[in-house]
């Protein structure tokens, strides 16, 4: 499960999500190019030398629309194939650019033969430069999780877990009943719905997320703001922001950890990564404890383009806090689509109820394994 628009038809037909999909994202050419740096194994620090425009009340402007389709293909740990360089060859740019130039032939067939959506519903752009989204640790990928957490992780449910038998909502992650994508995982592209608008007002900036998600973050001036006590909580949790020169940097707390009715603090919550943004672990089980904390930045670096970048730490679930940094593009033609999702949708009883009826004495041996074998099938 795990969506509104989903590909699988579950809540719209994949042709329609095809059709909007195409619209509002446009052509798969790989997104323009900086030459290679010097050295592909150094990550140089952002830029601080532009000078935005300012709003009438005298902070960075920030607003419009900023997509990150453009690094959808982007995985947040590094690969294998890569080493230890945070930037791509031009060969290996050259080929991914083949790569593209044969998905638009594809994807042009499917629209003369009016079949559009048999395979190109999720549009991503190839051509970025970098390796990995994560800058640190220098490896390019995320740290262990700790033992305990790990365990947690294998343990979870959701409907892309493996083997998973459904008996009630509590069997399937947030995302699943199109509560949240959890945080920051709602800040990571995926793979459609991409879309980012931020506004601002004097003392407010808020981020608006296409799929699931509105941040609205007081802008602190001082000590005017403070974080919510615990323990309460948010699926986004609670962000403040401050401006540091042209950058706007906000720290959020207070992430959902889990169902506080039965005092199981890591269980159904938000995923702080969810698996459809590439290189993330499976299954949208990873736990979050009530010592996650994110801080994000925010710096405009062209008339274009903002750098983001987002450090995490959770003690108790990773061994080692983890920094992402990536670039979004400014896209004012941007359109954003309906999520049309919404808790308690229909299909999540039907999943429920197939489970159930699959394990009756008298279900066929085929239906109890299908029963059985439901989860992770997507």
């Amino acid at each position: 499960m795990g969506c509104s628009t989903r590909a699988r038809g579950m809540f719209t037909s994949a042709a329609t999500i095809a059709a909007a999909t195409a619209l509002f994202i446009g052509s798969s050419a790989a997104v323009a190019q900086s030459a290679a740096p010097a050295d592909l194994t150094v990550m140089p620090p952002v830029k601080t030398d532009y000078q935005p425009k300012k709003t009438a009340w005298g902070d960075p402007d920030l607003r419009g629309t900023w997509p990150v389709n453009d690094v959808a293909e982007l995985p947040v740990s590094r690969p294998d194939q890569y080493g230890n360089r945070f930037f791509k060859t031009d060969e290996e740019l050259a080929a991914e650019q083949r790569r593209n130039e044969q998905l638009e032939t594809g994807y042009k067939k499917e629209e003369q033969e009016e079949k559009i959506g048999n395979g190109h519903w999720i549009e991503y752009l190839g051509g970025s430069r970098r390796t990995s989204m994560v800058i640190d640790p220098p490896s390019g990928k995320l740290p262990a999780m700790t033992p305990q957490a790990d365990a947690i992780y294998r343990a979870g449910r959701s409907s892309w877990t493996p083997n998973t038998k459904y008996d009630w909502v509590t069997d399937f992650d947030s995302w699943d009943r199109c509560v949240s994508r959890g945080f920051p995982a709602s800040m990571l592209p995926f793979r459609y719905n991409n879309g980012i608008r931020i506004f601002q007002a004097p003392g407010y900036v808020v981020i608006h997320l296409e799929m699931l998600g509105e941040r609205i973050i007081p802008i602190a001036r001082g000590n005017d703001v403070s974080h919510w006590p615990k323990p309460v909580e948010a699926w986004l949790g609670n962000s403040i922001g401050h401006w540091e020169g042209n950058t706007l940097v906000i720290e959020t707390t207070n992430i959902k950890t889990g169902d506080s009715a039965t005092k199981d603090m890591y269980a159904r919550n938000g995923s702080p990564l969810n698996m459809a943004t590439r290189g993330v672990p499976s299954w949208n089980t990873i736990p979050t404890s009530d010592k996650a904390k994110v801080t994000e930045r925010l710096t405009q670096v062209g008339p274009d383009t903002i750098t983001y970048e987002m450090t995490y730490s959770d003690p108790e679930v990773f061994t080692a806090p983890w920094t992402l940094r990536y670039d979004w593009t400014r896209d004012e033609s941007y359109d954003f689509f309906e999520y049309a999702c919404h808790e308690g949708d229909v299909q999540v009883r039907n999943y429920i109820t197939a489970s159930r009826a699959g394990r009756l004495p008298e279900a066929s041996a085929e239906d109890r394994a299908a029963a059985g074998e439901a989860g992770g099938s997507r």
